[in-house]
């Protein structure tokens, strides 16, 4: 999992200094409207609810933009309709991309998809060419400040967790989404803080890429997480410590 983690951790330091709060609020919005509008707007027997609004309410997002989210999904108030569905294309030096999208024009996505693929070194594949190499997972991210490694590996393997990674400055814990709930709540009931909890595709065959590519690699991702309509981002792109670094000079 090591090229999702690394990909995710620059992500979320990228995410830190990014000031683009209303592109972030835009993007959960739909989010929690898509959920809403498929499982109800109740949050306790709605899971997927659930899981939007604690990352809303991570990035400061205000309980009235919530609530106006939740009551466009349940068609309490009007808006648009939007679809869900998966591009999945490769990049720069072959690496895996797959996307998640949520659109009230797809054929407008679609073409700005494409473009964005072809101006930076990528190509927009057919259906299934990457998807076989991820796989759907959950995910929280656990406050490491203060903690003792072996403590929450241990309480992260007796809730039922997959696999569990140190970044930063939080540990990254990988479930089956089944049992990410109540992986969740016995490491809260363990004292531990669950900063964040989210369904990703985790790679299962990743791509080794060199301080040649590197730079493209990156740059197409962030144009792509940059675009309105496309919600998650996923690659094997594997970034090893010396290319990292070598792009942070």
């Amino acid at each position: 999992m090591a090229g999702h983690s690394k990909w995710s951790n620059i992500r979320r330091k990228k995410e830190k200094v990014d000031a683009k709060r209303s592109k972030v609020f835009t993007k959960l919005a739909r989010m929690i409207t898509v959920a809403a509008r498929e499982g109800g707007g109740d949050p306790e027997s709605n899971f997927r609810l659930r899981l939007a609004i604690d990352t809303a309410r991570a990035e400061n997002m205000p309980n009235e933009n919530i609530e106006r989210a939740i009551k466009r999904g349940t068609g309490e108030l009007e808006g648009a309709a939007y679809e869900e569905f998966v591009y999945e294309g490769y990049g720069p030096g072959g690496v895996a991309v797959l996307l998640e999208v949520m659109t009230d024009n797809r054929n407008r996505t679609a073409s700005d998809v494409r473009h964005l693929f072809s101006r930076y070194g990528g190509k927009l594949g057919e259906n299934g060419c990457v998807a076989w190499m991820f796989e759907t997972k959950g995910q929280l991210h656990v406050a490491n400040e203060g903690l003792d490694e072996d403590e929450i590996m241990l309480a992260a393997i007796e809730s039922g967790a997959d696999d569990i990674q140190r970044l930063d400055d939080v540990f990254e814990v990988f479930t089956a989404v089944s049992e990410m709930k109540t992986v969740q709540e016995q490491l809260e009931e363990h004292g531990f803080q669950v900063q964040e909890a989210a369904i990703v595709r985790v790679p299962t065959n990743k791509v080794a890429v060199d301080t040649d590519v590197a730079d493209d690699v990156l740059t197409l991702l962030e144009a792509l997480e940059d675009h309105d309509d496309i919600q998650q981002v996923f690659t094997n792109a594997d970034l090893d410590e010396e290319v990292i670094a070598a792009l942070q000079t």
